[in-house]
């Protein structure tokens, strides 16, 4: 099903990644954007909200007929809990309670990350500003696919499968590229979330843990929203790193879609992003950017040129702290 990518390997390139330049430029022009940055007061009622709704559909599926289970699980709970994951984006940067309240923002996102079912927040922090900090570093950069996914995935066919399973090699590459020593907020996060997941089983029996899993991969697979996991850093257009989406499911996922604004301003809570761009429009409007998640999911599969071996990747120079 389709030709091999000719593609052997990633694009290597010997710059600085362009975020920080830009950033810099656009504070020296525009220093009135240093006023948007800060905590979103509204993050923490919108998660609670999210939470709640989530805990009340495991309360309505524990009774329907498994079709109607498996339904609604791809309807509708795929969505809340992908949306949940990037809640707990926007929480890894600090934006429920401020950076001076770092500590309460970890453990907010422990709870957030309750109806996704599988423990991740407290790593997905750590990894996750190391890809802000060294974006494409070679070594460093998890995001960035392994060189046998890049291999392997390089028929379209392959591609598709790829998609489906993007959930798990989200989870391995860190054990694969970068490997950290285990925190006791990893610990914790683990022992909350596998006590609530068998808390969930024993009230209401397994319907609810299967909606509650099968969404979250589902979620993350092949579906129409996690188009942004290729559409932010794949290079559909050569020398282009990161690219911004404009449509209407930023207003499920906490605009991040505006991905240019996000790497240039990562302290910038997302509801605010818009006008980052609408001040400095100049600076992102003749940038590359998508109108259709779903669009950039069939383009990735069917261009032959396209394999997860197409991303920017970069050696990293000098001192290297990690999180």
């Amino acid at each position: 099903m389709g030709n091999r990518v000719a593609r052997e390997d990633y694009e290597w390139v010997y710059t600085d990644q362009p975020h920080a330049d830009r950033r810099k430029e656009i504070l020296a022009k525009y220093p009135e954007i240093k006023s948007l940055m800060g905590p979103d007061s509204r993050l923490k009622w919108i998660v609670c909200m999210m939470v709640t709704v989530q805990f009340l559909a495991f309360y309505l599926v524990k009774d329907l007929d498994w079709k109607w289970v498996l339904f609604w699980t791809y309807a509708f709970g795929s969505c809340i809990n992908h949306s949940m994951t990037l809640a707990i984006h926007e929480i890894s940067h600090n934006t429920a309670f401020g950076n001076n309240k770092a500590l309460w923002n970890r453990y907010f996102a422990i709870f957030a990350n309750l109806p996704i079912g599988l423990p991740y927040s407290a790593s997905f922090k750590r990894y996750h500003l190391d890809h802000h900090r060294y974006l494409g570093g070679d070594g460093i950069d998890v995001d960035i696919p392994t060189d046998f996914e890049g291999w392997f995935f390089c028929t379209r066919y392959r591609k598709f499968i790829w998609i489906i399973l993007q959930p798990l090699f989200y989870a391995a590459r860190p054990l694969c590229i970068n490997p950290k020593p285990i925190t006791q907020l990893e610990l914790t996060n683990v022992a909350i979330q596998f006590t609530f997941d068998v808390l969930l089983y024993w009230l209401w029996g397994p319907k609810p843990v299967v909606y509650m899993l099968a969404g979250s991969m589902l979620g993350m697979g092949l579906h129409p929203i996690s188009g942004h996991f290729i559409a932010e850093h794949y290079m559909f257009l050569k020398g282009h790193e990161t690219y911004s989406y404009y449509g209407s499911l930023n207003l499920l996922t906490f605009n991040v879609g505006y991905h240019n604004e996000h790497h240039d301003f990562p302290s910038i809570p997302g509801r605010r992003l818009p006008m980052v761009k609408k001040i400095a429009a100049e600076y992102y409007d003749d940038l590359p950017q998508y109108t259709s998640w779903v669009k950039v999911l069939y383009d990735f599969i069917m261009d032959d040129t396209l394999s997860p071996y197409s991303r920017i990747k970069r050696k990293l120079k000098g001192d290297i702290k990690q999180e």
